[in-house]
Formats: C-alpha cells, sequence, structure tokens
C-alpha cells in the first residue's frame, strides 16, 4: 500500500454531475443540524430535505495494490497542459485502464485511467498539492490505509478497498467469510480500531472491507466484511447499497449493464444481490439489493426488563437478529424522546432478550446472536404512510438509517403475522435523520424449519470523499481509543 518515494498522490472529485430529471432538480446542499447536538426539543433532522445536488464521484489515483499492472510515465512538477503527456508513476485504480477505456469513470486520454488522467489534471502543476503531493511522516512498517467515504441514509460507510492479509488467509486457507470474519478479528483487529475509533473514527463509523478474488468471493463480484465499533456483523443492509454502487464505479464488474446492473456479493450470512442504476459512465440511485431468507423467530415474546418492567417483543432474523418493540412499552416516543433515553431502553431490553431467550440459526451457530434492538412507533400494519423507528446495536451504537437489516427483519415479521402481503412496499424512516428506505416481501422461502421470505430493501447511498490513514509507531493511541 506504499508509493513510489512515499508520495500519495491526489484523490480529487469529479465534477458535479447535473440534476438528472425535472423531480429532482441541483440545489444547493441544505444545512441539518447534527441530531447528537440539538436540543431535546429538537432533535431530529427533518424528514423532507431538500435534496441536494448529485455528489461528485472522488476517485483515487493509487495506494491499494492494483488488480493489474498499468502504470503510467514518472514527472514531478508538471504544468496542468502536461499533465496529459506527462504523469505520475502509478498503478490504475481500476486496474483495467490502457485500452483507452477506465471503468471507474469513462474514457481517458491517451489511453489513460480517467482516474489517473483527472488527478494529473487537477494538480494544476504549481499548487504543491497535486502530483508531488507528500504523505506525512508515518512509520515505514506501519499502516497506510486508503479508504473511499460513503453514507447510506445517513449511516456512514468507510470502504477499504483492499486488506491484503484477509485476501492471503482466504486464498491460502481457503476460509469461509465467516471462518475470515474469525481470522480477522484474531489477527487484524488494530486495523478495525484504527478506522472505526476515535480519531481517525467515531462512536457512531461503520466500514467495510472488501475482500477480492476467486477464493473469498466464490463466483460474486466481491465478497465484505463489516466492522463496527465494537467487532464484526454478519449482514449490513446499508453497506450493501454503498457498495453495489463502489462495486461498479470502481471496476469490480467488469461489464455493467444499462439501465440497471445486478452486483453479486458474499456477506457472512450468505450471498446478497444489489441492483445498482447505471448510465454507462457511472452509478446512481436508488441501489435496491434481495437479502438473505429473512424470518420471525419468535412474536409476542415476554421479557422482563431491568427498570422497565415486562415487555412484548418480536424477534426476526434479516441477516442478523434484532428484538422488536413499539417505544411506547418503554414509556417513550421514538419521534420525540430524547436519543440518549432511547439508547438506554433499548440497550437494557438487548441485555435481557440475550440472557432470557437462546437464538438458534438453522445454517450455522455463528450468526446465533442478537445484534441490537429496533425500537418503533408502533405502526406495523400495511399503511401507505412511513413507519418511524431507531436501531441500537452492538455497544449502544446508533445507526443513522431506517437499518437494512431490520428492514429486512420487520418485513419478515410483518409478513409472518399476515399484516402485509408479498409485493407490498412498505415505507421506513430513521428516527435521528429522517431518511428513508422502502421494503417489501418478494417471495417465499424455506430455511431449515423456517418459513422465511427474500425481502427487497431500497434506498440511497452517496459518496462523501476519500481518505489516506498514516500511523506513527511512536502514537501511544495509533490504533485508536473507544470513548461513550
Amino acid at each position: 500500500m506504499s508509493t513510489a518515494a512515499g508520495r500519495a498522490q491526489p484523490l480529487l472529485p469529479r465534477r458535479p454531475y447535473p440534476a438528472r430529471s425535472a423531480s429532482h432538480p441541483a440545489a444547493p446542499p441544505q444545512p441539518r443540524g447534527h441530531p447528537w447536538h440539538a436540543p431535546a426539543a429538537d432533535n431530529r433532522a427533518s424528514p423532507n430535505p431538500t435534496r441536494p445536488v448529485l455528489p461528485a464521484r472522488n476517485i483515487p489515483a493509487t495506494h491499494q495494490p492494483p488488480l493489474s499492472r498499468h502504470t503510467t510515465t514518472s514527472a514531478r512538477d508538471t504544468s496542468a497542459s502536461d499533465a496529459r503527456q506527462a504523469l505520475p508513476t502509478q498503478p490504475c485504480w481500476c486496474g483495467r485502464a490502457g485500452n483507452g477505456y477506465c471503468p471507474a469513470g469513462g474514457r481517458g486520454p491517451g489511453g489513460l485511467c480517467f482516474a489517473t488522467a483527472m488527478a494529473a489534471e487537477g494538480s494544476g502543476g504549481s499548487t504543491g498539492a497535486g502530483v508531488g503531493r507528500r504523505l506525512p511522516p508515518h512509520s515505514p512498517s506501519g499502516l497506510v490505509l486508503q479508504t473511499v467515504e460513503m453514507h447510506t441514509g445517513g449511516e456512514p460507510l468507510r470502504i477499504i478497498p483492499r486488506l491484503e492479509a484477509a485476501e492471503e488467509a482466504a486464498a491460502v486457507g481457503g476460509l469461509s467469510l465467516l471462518a475470515l470474519r474469525r481470522e480477522v478479528a484474531a489477527t487484524q483487529d488494530h486495523v478495525r480500531r484504527a478506522l472505526m475509533h476515535e480519531p481517525r473514527g467515531h462512536g457512531g463509523m461503520y466500514g467495510a472491507v472488501v475482500v477480492r478474488g476467486a477464493a473469498a468471493a466464490a463466483g460474486a463480484h466481491l465478497a465484505a466484511l463489516f466492522l463496527h465499533g465494537a467487532g464484526y456483523s454478519a449482514m449490513c443492509g446499508h453497506a450493501v447499497m454503498a457498495l453495489g454502487r463502489f462495486a461498479l464505479d470502481y471496476g469490480l464488474v467488469a461489464a455493467p449493464s444499462c439501465p440497471e446492473t445486478a452486483v453479486h456479493l458474499r456477506c457472512p450470512c450468505g450471498p446478497i444481490t444489489a441492483f445498482v442504476p447505471w448510465d454507462g459512465h457511472r452509478s446512481g440511485n436508488p441501489v435496491r439489493f434481495h437479502s438473505v431468507p429473512a424470518f420471525a423467530v419468535t412474536t409476542d415474546l415476554a421479557i422482563n426488563v431491568p427498570g422497565y418492567g415486562k415487555v412484548v417483543v418480536d424477534i426476526g432474523y434479516g441477516g442478523t437478529f434484532y428484538a422488536f418493540l413499539s417505544a411506547e412499552q418503554l414509556g417513550l416516543d421514538v419521534c420525540s424522546s430524547k436519543i440518549r433515553d432511547l439508547v438506554n431502553a433499548a440497550s437494557a431490553v438487548t441485555e435481557a432478550v440475550r440472557k432470557q431467550f437462546k437464538l438458534h440459526h438453522p445454517e450455522s451457530e455463528d450468526l446465533a446472536f442478537l445484534y441490537g434492538t429496533i425500537l418503533t412507533d408502533g405502526k406495523d400494519a400495511f399503511s401507505e404512510e412511513p413507519t418511524t423507528n431507531i436501531c441500537v446495536f452492538a455497544d449502544e451504537q446508533v445507526d443513522r438509517s431506517p437499518t437494512g437489516s431490520g428492514v429486512t427483519a420487520r418485513i419478515a415479521l410483518q409478513y409472518h403475522k399476515g399484516l402485509i402481503q408479498l409485493n407490498q412496499t412498505r415505507t421506513f424512516r430513521s428516527s435521528t435523520t429522517g431518511s428513508l428506505f422502502t421494503g417489501k416481501a418478494v417471495k417465499e422461502a424455506k430455511l431449515g424449519d423456517y418459513n422465511t421470505v427474500v425481502v427487497e430493501v431500497s434506498g440511497e447511498a452517496f459518496y462523501i470523499g476519500t481518505t489516506t490513514f498514516t500511523v506513527e509507531e511512536e502514537d501511544p493511541l495509533k490504533y485508536g481509543f473507544f470513548f461513550k
């Protein structure tokens, strides 16, 4: 992951695209208050903010080991007029340039990767911030990690495009993805801590390691390991939607098709297919995915929650297990109560369910854990109006989106109860940001003794930047710290 002479190539965005249609006109981004810092009486972002202009795509020039060895000629301190003829030595990010076409963004001058050309063009040759840009002082043997930053419905996703140790373990050891997750947790957890925890991350950070190669992806376009502040999850819907776009824009799909491309992913919970709009040059929104078989584990389960008394919960599986109940049972309102109060209550429910109910997954006991609790507004019966929820998962981490795997599990529960039918679409709103996902059961399936449904979840994922992280070995906090 190093570069020649320790120099980092600039990670420049493409220019913003014009509005796609009259229904989505370009408009300046509107400010939205951060829900954690807003006053208690106004701690929700508007559910209907003005739609911002479509974001430019940030195309990293390099840092990750290439898929193939396409290099350009060496040059330093070139002017903008010479940039197209003399470009920095670097492997092509997407790995398939050299034929005049770059799947990461379109045709590049002189048969070069578009990302490479944009890097040189954007440097201007005189600002000192472009082609000759240096990494800050760092340990030669330490981490240099390149990430692509995205969000889906407000929930962040820090994508690590390649972690060589994970791919080597998958290739050499022939590990399943669940076994690879255990291996990475045992040997590479410093990477998760460095990127999820402060000072590089924060209490709500979420990440995904992209694992490529035949052994890792087993016929899929990519495999993914999901990271959060407390560890590793089995499924993440918001990440799947973002990774679907990433796979197209960064050349992981050989021949994307218009107007929509199916992207096949392997997740620890099983195979997932994302369906991503593609206009011939870039991905778009909304992105939808088809889940693993989702099912109701139990309904109307009585649980004693210390400090709150007896409550009744449903437990559903949508790639991971969640407990569901209305916030009203806990004396709260999912739309107006303070987030801290909702987090405390949901965390208490999670701990109580873990102690009082044993989970089982028909395929793997590695999947048999309660990931979190989702508090709802109680509106489970079918309606055209959105239903609002908040998901508190892992170690009191709050999902800013409506939660893709949670929507999957909630649809499975509603279908099990006869509240919705196949292909009836429901809309789900995040209590924290007001962002929306839709979900519907698209077909029935069977998994062990469970009657299941495949659920389609749809939402919008956006690029927000790229980052290079470095480590100094003498830094006592080099692998981060967790602050609650």
